[in-house]
C-alpha cells in the first residue's frame, strides 16, 4: 500500500462527481473493504443533497467528521427530531470537526457548493444495521425530503 495526498485537486474531482451524481455527492473510501474494521472516507456534497438524520446504534460507532473545504451545517437532534445543537463546521471557522457519539441523531448539509468533509467510524459497514434513520424525517427521494432539507437550512 502506498501512501495518499489529497488535497485541492482530489476536492475539486470528488465534487465534479457530486455535481453531476443524482444524489449530488460522492464518497472516496481510503479503508480497503466494509469489511474492514477502521472506516475513513472523503464525502463531497453540494448544496442540493439531503442526507437523512441518523444515528448509528452500536456502541463502537462513534462518528468523527472534519470540515476540509466549504461549510457544513451540523444538527444534533433529540429522540424525538427537536435540534438540540447546531453549529456550521468549516476549516477556517470556530469549529472544524465534530465528534459524534454513538446513538446521536445528527445531520450534515453543505451550505456551499464544493464541500468535502473527513468522516471516520469503526467498520464493518454492514447496510441492514450500519444506521437507524430518523423515524421523524422523510427518507431520501420521497417527496418530503426537499422540504426537510430546507427546515434544516433555516438553522444556518
Amino acid at each position: 500500500m502506498v501512501e495518499r495526498l489529497f488535497g485541492t485537486k482530489l476536492f475539486d474531482e470528488l465534487s465534479a462527481k457530486a455535481r453531476s451524481a443524482p444524489r449530488r455527492r460522492t464518497h472516496l473510501n481510503f479503508h480497503p473493504s466494509d469489511a474492514f474494521p477502521a472506516h475513513r472516507l472523503l464525502v463531497a456534497m453540494e448544496p442540493e443533497t439531503y442526507v437523512r438524520p441518523h444515528r448509528h446504534s452500536a456502541a463502537q460507532k462513534d462518528e468523527t467528521l472534519v470540515a476540509l473545504r466549504g461549510r457544513f451545517g451540523l444538527l444534533i437532534f433529540s429522540e424525538s427530531g427537536e435540534v438540540t445543537r447546531h453549529a456550521i463546521l468549516s476549516p477556517d471557522g470556530e469549529f472544524s470537526g465534530v465528534d459524534i457519539p454513538a446513538g446521536t441523531f445528527h445531520g450534515a448539509i453543505a451550505l456551499e457548493p464544493g464541500c468535502v468533509i473527513l468522516e471516520s467510524k469503526a467498520g464493518p459497514y454492514e447496510p441492514a444495521s450500519d444506521k437507524d434513520w430518523a423515524p421523524w424525517a422523510p427518507p431520501e427521494g420521497d417527496a418530503g425530503g426537499a422540504a426537510y432539507l430546507q427546515e434544516m437550512r433555516r438553522y444556518f
